[in-house]
């Protein structure tokens, strides 16, 4: 297994470097600048999600501008970037293993499942530093990128509850998992805040690293849910949640024009995605967390430990934007703004389903 390992992250940093050695002096472009190297989970970066958030990040650390050309609110870093779309698990380590036998200056796993990954190549290079989003790591030079994801959930729950005609809710995770059983918990909390009646219906796309990249599984799943009175479904799911924005725009709208099932996206601003079918985004902003983690790399602030980003620093929120301004009344949106500040006070506690 070892030699296999070896024998791909050969052939990753071939593909990295342009068919030369790992251990070859640097390349003219590469003199001068910080080096990133970021490994994408099974998704890809255009998963108009999780990764997408994560390029985002990265992107607006290389040059300042986002994957669309339009200027980020933060400056380029003036950064070198690579990055990796595994396609498949076993292709993650050699990736890794890559980045860090050419010494770059900071490495970047995507999703918690890398996290084992980590800790296994960072324990061999321990003066390379390291990041993983949504991972926990206890090694000095890995820094973990964690989000309170049970309080953004809690406030599109109260917004989909207030929303609801059927007071029927739905919730499509990718794989059952305690991480996104946080979302879960979240969101039917704030659900039964705001309407004590509502009920959740909840399914999980799988068990698997496959479970985030089934659209079709998950569009089954939505239209299951539909079919039991949901009106307002909320996506945990990576590419599958992609899959319930078909169902909603399936079930089409009423003769007010106004659609008749709405999604709720997640990590990214989904809002553009089926305009009028999405009532928000859950958004995580895993952009921000890498370009700052980026950021102090670049300054020589570089912090091993878990690097938390909640309501209170707008790690987590709801997206609001031209998309879906006119589906959310202003009294709803003053609640949740309400229970946002109580959340932040510690006056309202959102259950955290990894702590249960």
């Amino acid at each position: 297994m070892k030699l296999r390992v070896l024998l791909v992250a050969a052939l990753v940093c071939a593909l990295l470097v342009g068919g030369t050695s790992c251990k070859q002096e640097l390349r003219a472009e590469e003199r001068g600048k910080v080096r990133v190297g970021i490994v994408f989970d099974i998704g890809g970066k255009d998963d108009r999600s999780f990764n997408a958030a994560a390029y985002e990040g990265v992107k607006c650390a290389e040059t300042g501008r986002k994957q669309d050309g339009t200027p980020c609110d933060k400056p380029s870093l003036g950064i070198m970037l690579r990055d990796v779309e595994p396609g498949n698990p076993t292709s993650i380590e050699p990736a890794m293993r890559a980045f860090a036998e050419r010494g770059y200056d900071l490495v970047i796993g995507v999703g918690f499942a890398q996290a084992p990954i980590m800790e296994i190549v960072a324990k061999d290079y321990p003066n390379i530093n390291f990041a993983i989003v949504d991972g926990a790591s206890q090694l000095p030079n890995v820094a973990s990128l964690v989000f309170k994801e049970h309080e953004g959930s809690y406030l599109v729950g109260m917004i989909a509850a207030k929303e609801s005609k059927t007071g029927v809710l739905g919730f499509i995770g990718g794989m059952d998992i305690p991480l996104i059983h946080r979302f879960a918990k979240g969101y039917e909390e704030g659900a039964k805040a705001a309407r004590p009646d509502a009920r959740v219906i909840t399914n999980y796309v799988g068990v698997t690293d496959g479970a985030w990249n089934n659209p079709g599984r998950g569009k089954e799943l939505a239209l299951a849910q539909i079919d039991k009175g949901a009106d307002v479904i909320f996506t945990a799911a990576g590419n599958s949640g992609l899959g319930a924005f078909d169902a909603v725009e399936q079930a089409g709208r009423d003769s007010t024009g106004r659609a008749n099932r709405f999604v709720i996206g997640v990590d990214s601003n989904q809002n553009g995605v089926k305009p009028g079918f999405v009532l928000t985004s859950m958004v995580k902003r895993v952009d921000n967390a890498v370009y700052q983690i980026v950021s102090d790399v670049v300054k020589g602030q570089f912090k091993g430990g878990f690097h938390t980003y909640g309501l209170e620093v707008e790690g987590v929120a709801y997206s609001m934007d031209q998309f879906n301004k006119p589906l959310i009344r202003p009294e709803v949106l003053q609640q949740a703004e309400e229970a946002k500040r109580k959340i932040i006070a510690g006056e309202i506690k959102v259950t955290d389903a990894m702590l249960q």
